[in-house]
């Protein structure tokens, strides 16, 4: 007698007992005659005490030639019943494929795609499948659950099943389509993919849409007078049919036999793809699922989408939300004089602590505490959310929301100190005059542009004018923080001229900070727009002291100086009466340790003003040593900062440290930028474009050499110390030169060319983009960040286009700079314009240019953008193209794309820069600085 047995993974395994080769004819009788039975299957054999499991020899065929077998007329004398119902199986899915129940699907193996032929599915192959399972006889059980044996023969037989049908019905052909010759000649898919195979299954499944889906609908549990949900509740989670149109219905024991093994099927299907409804007990009597709260959370936050992947619907109760909390914060000011105003003024207020939209009350925030739960009934509705997150916020609040007074200043202290993680200071709504400082829209009293100003102020620099006003009258510092060339310059003027005109509003005298480099540009500014104003320079050897320097004080309106001459005459400039204290480019005092931020500090005056496009470089430290010159003491000492703001943020993304860093800082900084509405009309387009340059053989050789170095240097340093850190900035230093020029790395004075041909890809790119511009009839303004390589490129480029051109760097004097400015700023002036990134970075307006090119990378968008706004600010006419230069397959192009949109730090996120490079580890060095084979031209 001859037996079959079906085994995932083998196919189809025959055995024989007793003599059964003579019995069978044709071609099964010459399979057996060759057949060679080196297999051992485990099988049930009939014994004294009932059937016992034992291992046979067996022959075994692949799911084609088992084809072959199953398929042809099997003599039932020999054949024994266990291989007559796999030949009746393979009988059935050869009827579903003459029936057209059959689709394609790709699949991936051996590296490739390889399209095969399956059953369509649905209703009513489950039904067949089940009654398959139901007859399955006992010796075939043996190799597992029936089910999944016979999904899988099902599997393995359909597609040379089909194949075997498409010969007989007509004779292979060629066919155009890829898809459609591999069904045919069971090749490769050259073109396969996961989209192409997706793209079938959505296919596949839309074809027996027709049928009843499954949905979980989950009930809620009966219900607590106060509304506790403990993690012990149990929910049900009830298994329900819902027909195309109709609403879902629930599946009982007792219904059709047919939908029960429909919904057995579907909900095996579910229970795949969420596994831990495996786990879950089943509501007596029925076949719904019980859940604990814990187990409703986890539902809800994570089986969900696997579910929906797996085409089942979940339907959660008509009232659920999932919220997060948030604090908010009501202030009230009562009507008070000037006064009673700013950081000394009297407020009301009070916290509150809101789910959502709904502000709890103390009561209901008690009860979510003692709920210990993540889900609550927060009035007649199921509220899901984080119950730690929410006890920690609850605690905190604990006695603050009752009405409190105290100072603006004790009410900005307690907010800095509200350390509730995960949980946003979400609103601050204000009343009175506190509303006017924390937003400048909403000044009581918007002023107009003064008289005497000679320029038209734009919409967005009219509300300047109105907050510097407002800040000064309620004696509050700030920090004015627009970008670079939205006209922060002329916003202060006028200010100066607004007091100047309405003499019961002057402070006194202003003293206003800038660099040298910018002495000249607000001293033509004053006399261009506000000529009335009385404007003394402290600056030069020449400078006044003593007497002389009070008299002149004394009569001015505006005294400009540098930063230098601040940390030198600090105690000269400390005898003075100051109205106010301007520092321009603020961002030289980004290091509170420093003599010049010391002695911006030193200064008296009852008002103080920064003024900077870039509040934050690197670090939030920067932010609070600008701040504690415009309102000292605002954010605590550097310490708390560190540990209240730094390390939440920059470390960790807290949004809780986040808004109230914004919420404290907010009411002294207005800040602008180009892309507000409001100012985007006034200015043309900037289009920043990555300019990618080959290395030449000789840069390729230097730049391996420089490698090589810091790798063999590296493996004798500690990884941690100070000189390995050093070690990799310097070998970053090194290949930006190579990547500039040989002769800048080399320093020998060697020439820019070579017979003719250019040793630099990146300096022959650049000549290729100035060529076209200069033949537009435009301007262009070249940043660099190494002096030495200005010096190189400047005499080329002068003799390669016939024109002199500028160098401003830092050994340029302040009247050579000013000469530099206004020539190039002509008509007729200069075509090029080059830079170094820190003398030329800042203050500067160059609008006559419309191009900016970045010779080499600060990997700093802020300072970065600083250089390209001396051409993309007020007063530019054109689009301002920026080209930032890169050298490929290098550590410059691979830092350019790490660091490509990462421009948030100005918005108090983490900053970028070169340091971090110094933090990573050899290989992640290596990796970052190895030479690319894509990198050397030919």
């Amino acid at each position: 007698m001859l037996h079959g047995l079906w085994t995932p993974g083998s196919g189809l395994l025959l055995w024989r007992e007793g003599d059964s080769g003579a019995a069978i004819s044709g071609p099964l009788g010459e399979l057996l005659s060759s057949a060679r039975f080196r297999h051992r299957a485990r099988v049930l054999r009939p014994a004294a005490e009932g059937p016992i499991e034992t291992e046979v020899p067996a022959h075994a065929l692949a799911p084609e030639r088992a084809t072959e077998v199953l398929l042809q007329r099997l003599p039932p004398a020999a054949v024994a019943a266990d291989l007559r119902f796999l030949a009746h199986a393979a009988q059935g899915v050869q009827r579903w494929a003459r029936g057209g129940r059959v689709v394609p699907e790709l699949t991936r193996a051996d590296g490739q795609w390889w399209a095969r032929w399956r059953l369509i599915g649905g209703q009513r192959q489950r039904a067949w499948l089940a009654e398959l399972v139901a007859a399955t006889p006992p010796a075939l059980r043996v190799a597992g659950r029936p089910a999944a044996v016979l999904e899988d023969l099902v599997a393995e037989l359909t597609d040379p099943i089909v194949r075997r049908a498409l010969a007989e019905s007509a004779p292979p052909r060629r066919s155009a389509h890829e898809l459609i010759a591999a069904l045919l000649a069971d090749a490769p898919v050259e073109s396969g993919s996961h989209r192409v195979a997706t793209a079938l299954d959505q296919w596949r499944t839309s074809l027996t849409l027709g049928e009843p889906e499954l949905v979980l609908r989950l009930l809620e549990p009966e219900e607590d007078p106060d509304g506790i949900v403990d993690a012990d509740t149990l929910w049900r989670l009830e298994v329900c049919l819902r027909a195309e149109g109709e609403a879902p219905q629930p599946v009982p024991l007792t219904g059709e036999p047919a939908m029960l093994r429909l919904a057995g099927d579907k909900v095996t299907a579910a229970v795949a793809a969420y596994p831990r409804l495996r786990d879950l007990p089943r509501a007596p009597g029925g076949i719904d699922f019980l859940l604990t709260t814990t187990g409703v959370q986890d539902l809800v936050a994570h089986g969900a989408h696997e579910l929906r992947g797996a085409g089942v619907q979940l339907m959660l109760p008509r009232a659920w939300r999932i919220v997060a909390p948030s604090m908010r914060l009501r202030v009230q000011s009562p009507a008070a004089t000037d006064s009673l105003v700013g950081l000394g003024g009297l407020v009301s207020y009070r916290w509150e602590l809101a789910l959502g939209d709904t502000v709890l009350t103390p009561a209901e925030m008690a009860r979510l505490v003692q709920a210990k739960s993540d889900l609550v009934q927060l009035r007649g509705e199921w509220v899901q959310a984080d119950h730690e997150v929410l006890a920690a916020a609850a605690a905190y609040l604990g006695g603050r929301t009752d009405d409190r007074t105290g100072t603006m200043a004790q009410l900005l202290a307690e907010v800095a100190g509200s350390e509730v993680k995960r949980v946003p200071l979400e609103e601050v709504t204000a009343t009175g005059w506190v509303s006017a400082l924390l937003d400048a829209d909403r000044a009581v009293e918007p002023i107009p542009a003064p008289a005497g100003l000679r320029t038209q102020l734009r919409p967005y620099q009219l509300r300047g004018l109105t907050w510097l006003a407002t800040m000064s009258r309620m004696g509050c510092g700030g920090i004015l923080a627009d970008d670079m060339g939205l006209g922060k310059t002329v916003q202060v003027l006028a200010l100066l001229v607004h007091e100047r005109e309405k003499p019961e509003a002057a402070p006194g005298p202003t003293l206003l900070v800038c660099p040298m480099s910018v002495v000249g540009n607000w001293q033509r500014e004053a006399q261009r727009f506000a000529p009335e104003l009385r404007v003394a320079v402290h600056h030069g050897a020449a400078r006044r002291s003593g007497a002389e320097f009070d008299a002149a004080v004394a009569d001015s309106d505006l005294v400009i100086t540098t930063y230098a001459l601040l940390a030198r005459d600090v105690e000269e400039l400390k005898r003075q009466d100051w109205g106010r204290v301007v520092l321009d480019e603020a961002q030289h005092i980004k290091n509170a340790a420093t003599r010049q931020a010391r002695a911006a500090r030193d200064i008296p005056a009852r008002h103080r003003l920064a003024l900077t496009g870039t509040p934050v470089e690197n670090r939030l430290e920067e932010l609070r040593s600008i701040m504690d010159f415009a309102a000292p003491s605002l954010l605590g000492k550097p310490s708390q900062f560190h540990a209240r703001f730094a390390i939440p943020i920059e470390r960790e993304r807290d949004e809780n440290a986040i808004t109230r860093l914004r919420t404290v800082t907010g009411p002294f900084v207005l800040r602008r930028v180009k892309t507000d509405p409001a100012v985007i009309a006034d200015l043309p387009d900037k289009i920043e474009i990555a300019v990618r340059a080959n290395l030449t053989v000789e840069q390729a050789a230097l730049y391996q050499a420089v490698v090589d170095d810091m790798v063999a240097k590296l493996k004798s340093t500690k990884s941690e110390s100070i000189s390995r850190k050093g070690t990799v900035l310097g070998a970053l230093t090194r290949l930006k030169q190579v990547c500039n020029h040989p002769a800048h790395y080399l320093g020998d004075g060697s020439s820019v060319l070579r017979r003719g041909q250019h040793r630099s890809g990146k300096l022959a790119l650049v000549e290729d983009v100035l060529e076209s511009v200069l033949a537009d009839g435009e301007k262009a303004l070249l940043f660099t960040q190494f002096r030495e390589f200005g010096e190189l490129i400047t005499p080329y480029l002068t003799e390669r286009f016939g024109t002199r051109i500028p160098f401003l760097h830092g050994g340029v004097s302040k009247k050579g700079r000013d000469t530099m400015v206004e020539r190039f700023q002509e008509e007729d002036g200069p075509p090029l314009m080059l830079l170094s990134l820190k003398a030329g970075g800042t203050g500067l307006n160059l609008t006559a240019a419309n191009h900016v090119v970045h010779l080499d990378r600060w990997w700093n968008p802020a300072v970065e953008n600083q250089a390209t706004d001396r051409a993309f600010r007020i007063g530019q006419r054109r689009d301002v193209q920026v080209r930032k230069l890169v050298c490929v397959d290098t550590v410059e192009e691979r830092i350019h794309d790490m660091l490509g949109g990462k421009q948030e730090l100005a918005n108090l996120t983490v900053g970028t820069g070169e340091n971090w490079i110094g933090e990573l580890n050899n290989d992640e060095i290596r990796t970052l600085f190895a030479l690319g084979s894509e990198a050397v031209g030919e």
